[in-house]
């Protein structure tokens, strides 16, 4: 396994292609000779273009077939780093950065995904000639221009309603938002010219594996013994499958079944077929969502009041209310919270993980109707009241957001090609090569 090329994977989606950021792509770590590029406000130095062309040059090497001439492969990478350096400068000017706690969470992702700790991780890159600070500058680069894409590209994608309504209403949309079953499969083969005898026992085979794996058996170990499938010795495991992609009348049947039930044979004619559901995902399922009416309080510590006298006026105010006083009034005159106040505290109805842990706790604990004791969060002293609770179906408002995402994700492939030829055409770039 190559470490390089593994990182390059991990952050594959923020390049425009597989192009790994080599050992010197700061001008402060390798000696430089001569400046090959000039791009708006920085430099591209030949000890970089090198660098990089090495790189690809190895991974060319590796995948085996003809190499690409030096003289065009040059060109393609010095266009690539000129590209990255105009995005780079844009992440500088609007003040992107990387923390350290991004970069070191982006670094575990990494290692974990090549199956190692972080102290071999660091062993294989050194193996791979990069230091771990190499690795750490890279994957900030590759974050940046991320970041850089997210926020320019994204503010030109434009997704209308009747987008969405049509594409849920179109045969693809009702395809891509369908439900995905996790399927396994056992294949009893028959011949083209199998004798009625054949056929019947072939039948009976699949009938007593059909009753073996309907009373608890290991369908894996009964597809690894029985089936004739070329994913026999992989537990017969298909993968992932849409309903519409399974031949009839097994696209009818899946879409009634539960996880853990088994088709009873059916026949091909390759044979005897028996599927089972082993997980199930998307789809049109009811999506209830629990909501609360929820209205507080809020008293906020400041320069001429210390949270002592914050709690203070907040359980005052709660024996007010005990007393009997309007709840919505008391919130009008003392709350602090301006989204709220005028509302008389209300914040609706509102799905308790939208919350602060604190609240949501203290409004999980309080009955509806009931008045909560002063309890404090972030944000200063609350009182709250649990207006109500009710259960709502979102399966409607999840259908349309995912159609809103796919069309969204088509967009923004389309727009960011459009959008790099732009920010290029606008650079000043002067080549010297």
């Amino acid at each position: 396994m190559n470490v390089k090329n593994k990182l390059t994977e991990y952050m594959r989606p923020l390049l425009l292609g597989a192009m790994f950021l080599g050992t010197a792509a700061h001008a402060d770590v390798q000696p430089l000779n001569r400046v090959v590029a000039i791009v708006d406000n920085d430099v591209i130095m030949q000890s970089q273009l090198d660098a990089r062309l090495r790189d690809v040059q190895r991974t060319q090497a590796k995948r085996g077939g003809e190499a690409t001439p030096t003289d065009v492969l040059t060109k393609q990478v010095l266009d690539r780093l000129i590209l990255e350096n105009i995005q780079l400068q844009m992440g500088e000017r609007a003040g992107i950065r990387i923390s350290d706690e991004e970069l070191n969470q982006a670094m575990a992702t990494v290692a974990q995904r090549n199956g190692m700790t972080m102290d071999q991780f660091r062993d294989a890159l050194a193996k791979d000639g990069l230091s771990f600070n190499d690795a750490r500058d890279q994957i900030a680069r590759e974050m940046i221009i991320s970041r850089v894409r997210q926020r320019r590209v994204a503010e030109r994608i434009q997704v209308t309603e009747q987008e969405v309504k049509n594409f849920l209403a179109s045969d693809l949309g009702k395809m891509q938002l369908s439900e995905d079953f996790h399927l396994a499969s056992i294949v009893i083969p028959i011949q083209e010219d199998a004798s009625s005898d054949a056929l019947q026992a072939a039948e009976r085979r699949a009938q007593d594996i059909y009753q073996q794996a309907r009373q608890g058996g290991d369908f894996a170990k009964l597809a690894v013994a029985n089936s004739a499938s070329e994913n026999a010795l992989d537990g017969g495991d298909m993968g992932w499958r849409k309903a519409a992609q399974l031949p009839s009348p097994f696209d009818n049947m899946i879409s009634a079944m539960s996880v853990g039930d088994v088709t009873e044979p059916i026949r091909t004619p390759g044979g005897f077929i028996i599927l089972k559901v082993l997980e199930k995902r998307g789809g049109e399922a009811a999506a209830v969502r629990d909501e609360v009416n929820v209205r507080h309080i809020l008293i906020k510590p400041s320069e001429i009041r210390t949270d002592a006298e914050a709690k203070v006026l907040a359980e005052r105010l709660y024996q007010r209310i005990q007393a009997g006083e309007d709840f919505a009034e008391l919130a009008k005159n003392f709350s602090e919270d301006p989204g709220s106040a005028l509302n008389g505290g209300s914040l609706n109805w509102i799905d308790p993980n939208a919350l602060v842990p604190e609240f949501r706790e203290v409004m999980n604990n309080t009955a509806s109707g009931e008045v909560s004791k002063p309890f404090k969060s972030q944000f200063g002293w609350h009182v709250l009241q649990v207006v109500g609770r009710r259960a709502t179906d979102s399966s409607e408002q999840m259908r349309e957001q995912q159609a809103l995402n796919l069309l969204r994700n088509r967009k923004y492939d389309e727009e960011l090609q459009t959008w790099l030829r732009q920010i290029r055409d606008e650079a000043y770039v002067e080549i010297k090569l």
